[in-house]
């Protein structure tokens, strides 16, 4: 095998064929994916023993000649074949044993030396090895041993592909790679002692003791954090190079907004609100984040940024992630300030409606709307994906805010910024660098009059994640709840508690309130369907939308009035559901009691009235997820409850329930999460696009804390990375690797 680069496609490493298809299951098709798929632990094999001193449930490697070797079917199974071999050494015998691997049979002949790694068995009162590694020993006095007799590393599989399958894929490659040059800079090398680049591959995947597996994880953690940092230094830059609108702050404009309305911001809401003012007066665009939790106010901070810029002559788009939520920032605007004339448009795939100062218009035609927001006369518009369609063009378009970015993909958010640059200011030629998010190594170019930038998250996010992934964004967060707003009543719920939860909801119901029923998924699990927690390997009935209502609706409430939602439903029909159950309150004789539902109302569902949120099968959500549908409720002036449903006898499921019924807000219990399941589970690891070992070192603060030292370090001394060109390459293969969706 030929010396070949870290790029080089596996199509063209000889001998790697036939495994391509179970390593691109892998997300492996390049030598560089695959010398990343590093070990998730590591075997201590390196201890030979001798057959005399094993003992039965010891972890051991043993060295020995193979006696005698044979295949057969199970007596009572015969779909089990079963290999026994016995070996030898100077001290005595043992067998080993291997089911449903009956080539191993024509690979151990009698008479060579093995070396043999696995479990000591007990067996009535004969010790044997049960599925144990095996690896044949030359006559080679130079031979390196990948499977056994020494630290093992124990990778990620899949089907037909096991850790000696990728160890066997592996060693080769890294014995053949061309020496790779060092990107981390020297300094910070010496600094924490980390290995060389070539030194640390090797290490990871094939140490000679344990410390150095860890040593090399370390560097390789350190580094993707690093990146990560500089990527988003580099942004944040990039970004305030450009031009912005200068939305100027017209304080007795806000002050006249704020006694208008029937409640009083708290004090980090008006910092909130001052700091995005703030921002949106410089001429360079805003990145802000502004975090808070469930009903803490978020929305109408946002409007009054909305209203400030309308007030300088620029629109606002303010994008959503459904359609009810949308919907419901709409509202909030009619409702909260329903003398402004500036125009607030409502848009989706099928048209809109439109508010001029008192004024609500009945549905209007997509084009109609797309109409008005191109003339100008429309100043704030509101939507999910419509906002993003090639037809809807804003004339002067000088704030974007978007609701719970995580739900948009990297590409919608970009486009709505691309497509509606702010047209009233002509972009000048500057020399600058690169254009607006590119790499800033280069030489001349444009830069651009963009829109300013919020961003809104309900999700509770620890303020080390904050600081690292969005790096790049600065960070407000209001941190009080709106005063006369009741802690929310947590409980689980134990299977024989049930029958008094369910007349627990019906006494809610008749004191006039509302509740709310969430489901893992819509339709009934099916028969032959297996499923599994999430959590833990058992058979689970996991509760669906459309059992729930047949049972509640006939069985359990057949006297109250009940609906049903879900994402398969169309626009329209989710629309008039969910209006049906927010506005029951007003209306006795409509009133709707309970509504069964999915996470559709996981975000920005507001029902003052709704005072329980039942959660069926609440091992099946994330704590994130939980706290999200717990913020459901609470919103308005009597007491509300959480009752988390689970049949789960896990004790993780037990420690995960605990942590939210405890939790006193939503950072704390971002925290907690964050120590019970790690970041991967946290954000969703298969949405994050962050390398493996990256989300694991998210777990640790002091690593987070000297990657963003280091990293503002660099950037202070050489902004262009001028110094460090092939760190500078290194930031931009990461670029295309990270995305959070």
């Amino acid at each position: 095998m030929s010396g070949f680069s870290i790029d080089e496609p596996l199509t063209q490493v000889e001998g790697i064929g036939r495994f391509l298809p179970k390593l691109k299951r892998l997300g492996i098709t390049t030598v560089e994916n695959l010398l990343a798929h590093f070990p998730v632990r590591y075997e201590d094999f390196s201890q030979i023993y001798k057959i005399a001193d094993l003992i039965p449930n010891q972890e051991a490697t043993i060295q020995g000649r193979i006696e005698e070797i044979d295949g057969r079917r199970a007596w009572r199974r015969r779909n089990l074949y079963i290999v026994e071999c016995l070996i030898s050494d100077d001290t005595g015998t043992i067998k080993a044993v291997w089911f449903n691997q009956p080539y191993i049979r024509n690979v151990l002949q009698p008479g060579r030396i093995a070396n043999f790694s696995g479990k000591v068995s007990l067996s009535g009162e004969e010790i044997h090895l049960s599925n144990p590694t095996y690896e044949l020993i030359t006559n080679d006095s130079e031979q390196i041993t990948k499977h056994t007799a020494r630290i093992v590393p124990v990778y990620p599989e899949t089907k037909g592909l096991t850790s000696k399958g990728i160890r066997y894929l592996m060693k080769p490659v890294l014995d053949n790679l061309e020496k790779m040059e060092e990107y981390l800079p020297e300094e910070i090398l010496k600094e924490h002692n980390f290995p060389e680049i070539n030194r640390a591959l090797q290490d990871i995947h094939f140490p000679s003791e344990l410390r150095e597996a860890l040593a090399a994880k370390e560097r390789f953690e350190f580094e993707d954090l690093l990146l990560l940092q500089l990527f988003n230094l580099k942004q944040k830059i990039a970004l305030a190079q450009n031009e912005a609108p200068k939305i100027k702050v017209d304080v007795d404009y806000i002050k006249k907004l704020l006694g208008k309305l029937p409640f009083t911001l708290t004090l980090s809401q008006k910092k909130s609100l001052w700091e995005i003012l703030k921002d949106t007066e410089k001429g360079v665009p805003m990145n802000r984040l502004l975090q808070g939790d469930v009903g803490s106010g978020k929305t109408i901070i946002a409007a009054l940024a909305a209203l400030n810029a309308a007030k300088n002559g620029y629109q606002t788009a303010l994008m959503a992630p459904t359609e009810i939520l949308a919907r419901q920032h709409f509202n909030t605007l009619v409702k909260f300030f329903p003398e402004f004339d500036g125009g607030v448009a409502f848009i989706n795939a099928a048209g809109g409606k439109i508010f001029y100062g008192h004024e609500l218009s009945s549905e209007m035609s997509k084009k109609q709307v797309q109409n008005e927001i191109k003339s100008g006369k429309i100043k704030i518009t509101v939507g999910t994906h419509a906002l993003i369609q090639k037809n809807v063009e804003f004339s002067n378009l000088g704030l974007v805010i978007i609701d719970e970015q995580h739900r948009f993909g990297v590409k919608q958010r970009a486009e709505l910024l691309k497509n509606n640059e702010a047209k009233s200011v002509s972009p000048r030629r500057l020399r600058l660098g690169r254009r607006p998010g590119d790499s800033l190594s280069g030489d001349t170019d444009f830069a651009k009059n963009i829109p300013h930038f919020l961003s809104m998250s309900a999700t509770p996010i620890p303020r080390t994640l904050s600081l690292t992934i969005f790096g790049d964004l600065d960070l407000s967060v209001v941190t009080e709840m709106p005063k006369n707003r009741k802690p929310i009543i947590t409980k689980a719920i134990e299977p024989s508690e049930r029958m008094d939860a369910y007349k627990f909801v019906r006494n809610e119901i008749k004191k006039g309130r509302q509740v709310f029923v969430v489901c893992p998924r819509i339709e009934p699990t099916e028969k032959n369907e297996q499923v599994f927690s999430r959590f833990e390997w058992q058979k689970l009935e996991m509760k669906s939308v459309k059992e729930e209502y047949e049972k509640l609706s006939k069985k359990i409430f057949p006297d109250l009035k009940i609906l049903m939602l879900h994402g398969k439903m169309k626009s329209a029909e989710k629309e008039k559901i969910m209006s049906a159950f927010a506005n029951a309150s007003a209306d006795k004789r409509e009133k709707v009691d309970i509504l069964i539902t999915t996470s559709v109302v996981e975000v920005g569902v507001d029902v003052p009235n709704a005072t329980v949120m039942l959660i069926e099968g609440a091992e099946r959500f994330g704590l994130a997820q939980l706290y999200q549908f717990r913020g459901r409720v609470g919103r308005g002036e009597h007491q509300s409850y959480c009752l988390l449903f689970s049949d789960s006898s896990s004790q993780l499921t037990k420690q995960r329930l605990k942590s939210i019924i405890e939790a006193k807000n939503g950072f704390e219990l971002a925290e907690k999460d964050l120590k019970i399941r790690g970041p991967g589970e946290f954000f969703g690891q298969s949405q994050t696009g962050m390398p493996d070992l990256a989300m694991k070192a998210l777990q640790n603060p002091g690593i987070i804390k000297e990657s963003r030292e280091a990293a503002v370090r660099i950037i202070k001394d050489d902004p262009l990375l001028k110094k460090y060109p092939v760190l500078n390459r290194k930031i931009s293969e990461f670029q295309k690797q990270i995305h959070w969706e």
